[in-house]
């Protein structure tokens, strides 16, 4: 069997946050197709990321694609002769989790079993609040409670102003703008304790409660807003407090708070979680299956976490294909800690998909069907493509 391209599949949806997907399949000449995700939070990088995979189609045209280590390392390393991180590695994400799909699909098991096996039922999941719904008290009650009925035991949110505030073209102010200056006012410093302290009112006390800065504060700033949600929420981890490339910013900030430090949805590949690990800067690891660096590294990302005794949390703010491909291999994870979705009511993929993600309880239940375990919706998704030339 031989690879005959890759297909980007870029896709608009209300079904996502950002108001697009992109899909990435893998055709072969035995007729047996796989599907991947990349998905980032920006249009102009959707676009980037389609016109590289029509170029990186070209150099895996004829590969066998049971080979899958060889093909992750052959892209990696086409970007420069040592090989490059950040979009390159998101490619080769979407590349590595179609081979897979391809290979379960041929052996007729589902890619977890080819992982080593299960070591878990099922996947337990976190989520997240919808936050359109925050335009009142009331209405941030009524989101809680339907999320703690619904069995999750863990949600996680944004409670800053700025996040959400829409700036150019209705993308969000700091996907627009880029990192500025990192600083907060106390007065949304002020109304994002005061709105922890009421979902943790309304949560109660035995669910953790997660927040997510977003990578966008600078070292003080992140320091004075994580101790003042933990004085009002009793937060059980603060992720991502400073932009990524700095370890030393993270560093200063873990030196000066008491609540466990969440990172990794901006790591790509193992060599960025190696300081990481090595310098004890997170309590929690959180990489991103389609910007990692796919099933492939996902799995190494997770060894070397269980050689630190760190969880492992997968990160999703995409698609369906990005759940169920982070929990593949969290179902073979021993230091699996939970898995992202976006919103506790997955039906928004339905349309997407042959047949509905069960996260029934708040646990996500993977079914015996080979590869993925999905199929994706190709009327559905020709009918919506984006042109991006």
């Amino acid at each position: 069997m031989k690879i005959t391209g890759v297909k980007p599949w870029l896709i608009k949806s209300s079904a996502s946050y950002w108001g697009e997907f992109l899909f990435v399949e893998v055709t072969t000449d035995g007729g047996v197709s796989g599907w991947g995700e990349i998905t980032t939070t920006t249009f102009v990088a959707n676009r980037a990321l389609c016109v590289m995979l029509r170029q990186i189609s070209k150099i895996v045209e004829g590969d066998d694609p049971a080979q899958i280590e060889r093909i992750w390392h052959k892209v990696f390393r086409n970007f420069t002769y040592m090989g490059s991180r950040g979009a390159a590695v998101e490619c080769v994400s979407a590349i590595d989790i179609a081979l897979w799909d391809i290979k379960g699909k041929v052996l007729g098991r589902p890619i977890y079993e080819l992982l080593g096996g299960p070591v878990r039922d099922d996947i337990e999941l976190y989520t997240h609040p919808d936050q359109r719904k925050f335009t009142s008290k009331e209405g941030v009650i009524q989101e809680i409670r339907d999320i703690v009925a619904s069995g999750h035991t863990a949600l996680k949110f944004d409670p800053y102003a700025q996040q959400g505030q829409k700036g150019k073209n209705g993308i969000a102010r700091e996907q627009s703008e880029g990192y500025l200056e990192g600083s907060m006012t106390r007065k949304d410093e002020r109304e994002a304790a005061e709105l922890t302290a009421l979902i943790r009112e309304t949560a109660g006390p035995d669910i953790e409660i997660l927040i997510d800065a977003h990578g966008r504060f600078d070292v003080p700033t992140a320091i004075r807003l994580c101790n003042s949600l933990e004085e009002a929420g009793d937060i059980d981890w603060f992720e991502e407090p400073c932009p990524p490339e700095s370890v030393n910013a993270l560093r200063q900030v873990r030196d000066k708070v008491n609540v466990p430090i969440s990172w990794g949805e901006r790591g790509h590949t193992k060599w960025d979680f190696v300081p990481i690990l090595e310098n004890r800067l997170a309590d929690y690891i959180m990489p991103d299956v389609t910007w990692t660096g796919g099933i492939t590294e996902l799995k190494k990302i997770s060894a070397l976490c269980e050689a630190y005794y760190i969880p492992v949390s997968p990160h999703d703010a995409a698609g369906p294909i990005n759940v169920v491909a982070g929990a593949q291999v969290m179902m073979t994870v021993p230091n699996f800690y939970k898995l992202e979705t976006s919103e506790w009511n997955l039906s928004k993929y339905d349309h997407l998909i042959d047949k509905p993600l069960d996260n029934s309880g708040g646990r996500l239940k993977l079914n015996k069907t080979p590869g993925l375990g999905i199929e994706m919706n190709r009327d559905y998704l020709a009918a919506n493509l984006v042109a991006f030339d």
